[in-house]
């Protein structure tokens, strides 16, 4: 699903207009972005949580060119983990 086809149905099943529904997923993910930005964890009850980690240094070598190994820097990583009522129903 697409951002533009998750903005039809949330305007079909609130009873809004494209365009409200539009400023609505906009503000969620904002919201959701500067929490993760300022490294608060994000919970959605019965869906699920975003959170934000840090990853090691480390050396990868790409697939089958072991002479080419190269150094990721640190960096952080955006995990999400579902909720387990979002686990029963795609299962």
């Amino acid at each position: 699903m697409t951002k533009s086809q998750m903005i039809v149905r949330v305007a079909k099943t609130a009873h809004l207009t494209k365009r409200a529904a539009c400023e609505a997923i906009e503000a969620t993910f904002d919201e959701i972005s500067k929490a993760l930005i300022k490294g608060d964890k994000v919970v959605i009850s019965g869906f699920g949580t975003f959170y934000a980690h840090d990853v090691k240094e480390k050396a990868v070598e790409p697939f089958g060119k072991s002479n080419l190994r190269q150094m990721v820097a640190k960096h952080r990583v955006i995990s999400f983990r579902s909720g387990k009522p979002l686990k029963k129903s795609v299962w």
